[in-house]
């Protein structure tokens, strides 16, 4: 007799590929409270609001602001990841690959306001942000079984919100990433630090978004995605935790100065922090991918991208020249 699919949860290998995907269920019962180009107007709909705290799972931490908050987070009410069941990976015949879809997921609200999207916020509230990064980076990582930490936000619709209350997530996972272990690889193949010569490259380029002291911003060569923009500290380092409070501050200012000209070509985004895992020496670097445009079948059978958008332009158009 066949088997019932997954109920609990998952993290499964493909048969050759090295492609894993989570299998969650319980993802499917998170409420949808964005349209693509939606937001929720009334406090009282929204979960992440001031008022109903009790409305999510137990808070984990906060930053408080007399007897309200500035910043809170907790375990996502959905999660895609668990604390339990089987943290290693075993193989089932010869290609069936899995373990429990291990793991922990948080989320961090980053504002008591609904209406104030990141890029709007003040730098030093920025900073916090950054700062709370640091902290459930440092935190989660030290866990058993924990080998990589995915901090991540989704802002609109189309880049996978399903509320619009500003939030960003947390996914510490069993498993070093394949798109990581490609970096890792790739990196390796290099003497010294190829972002170290990427970034004295991109300082002078027609790419270059904006320097600061501490931070270089500039759109990547090959970009993914239209007017994508990398944030890199200059100074080499593997993980925002290894920033100092004004390098954190640098870099909470050029997010903010990206995030508010983003918002004038895409009213979506994903901001991806590119850590380095455990034993790994990689540089840090945000990545802020506008998805202002759908990926179809050339991309999906071949993982080329087409974009009609040069990085070129896209940095002018950051610059303020177009």
């Amino acid at each position: 007799m066949l088997k019932r699919g997954v109920v609990l949860g998952e993290l499964r290998k493909d048969y050759v590929l090295d492609r894993w995907v989570v299998l969650a269920p319980s993802r499917s019962k998170r409420p949808q409270l964005l349209a693509l180009s939606q937001r929720v107007k009334n406090d009282d709909a929204c979960f992440f609001c001031p008022g109903n705290e009790h409305l999510t799972p137990p808070e984990i931490g906060r930053i408080k602001n007399g007897s309200s908050w500035l910043l809170r987070w907790f375990e996502n009410k959905f999660p895609a990841l668990q604390p339990q069941g089987q943290p290693f990976v075993k193989t089932d015949n010869r290609f069936f690959k899995f373990s429990a879809n291990y793991g922990y997921h948080e989320v961090i609200i980053e504002t008591p306001k609904n209406d104030v999207s990141l890029g709007e916020l003040a730098v030093d509230h920025i900073l916090l942000v950054l700062q709370t990064y640091c902290n459930r980076i440092k935190t989660l990582s030290a866990l058993p079984h924990i080998k990589y930490v995915s901090v991540f936000k989704n802002h609109g619709g189309q880049a996978g919100a399903s509320i619009s209350h500003s939030h960003s997530q947390v996914m510490a996972v069993n498993t070093i990433p394949p798109f990581v272990e490609e970096q890792i690889a790739a990196y390796r193949k290099f003497i010294s630090c190829p972002y170290c010569q990427i970034i004295d490259v991109e300082r002078r380029s027609l790419r270059r978004v904006i320097e600061t002291e501490h931070v270089l911003a500039f759109t990547p060569y090959a970009p993914r995605f239209h007017y994508e923009c990398w944030i890199f500290p200059k100074k080499h380092v593997r993980s925002l935790c290894d920033l100092s409070v004004v390098e954190l501050l640098d870099v909470a200012k050029v997010l903010k100065i990206v995030l508010e000209k983003t918002s004038k070509v895409s009213s979506s985004y994903n901001l991806l922090v590119h850590e380095s895992p455990c034993k790994e020496d990689m540089h840090l670097y945000i990545e802020i991918a506008p998805r202002n445009t759908t990926w179809a079948g050339f991309e999906l059978s071949t993982g080329t991208v087409i974009t009609s958008v040069s990085p070129e332009d896209a940095a002018a158009f950051y610059r303020g020249e177009t």
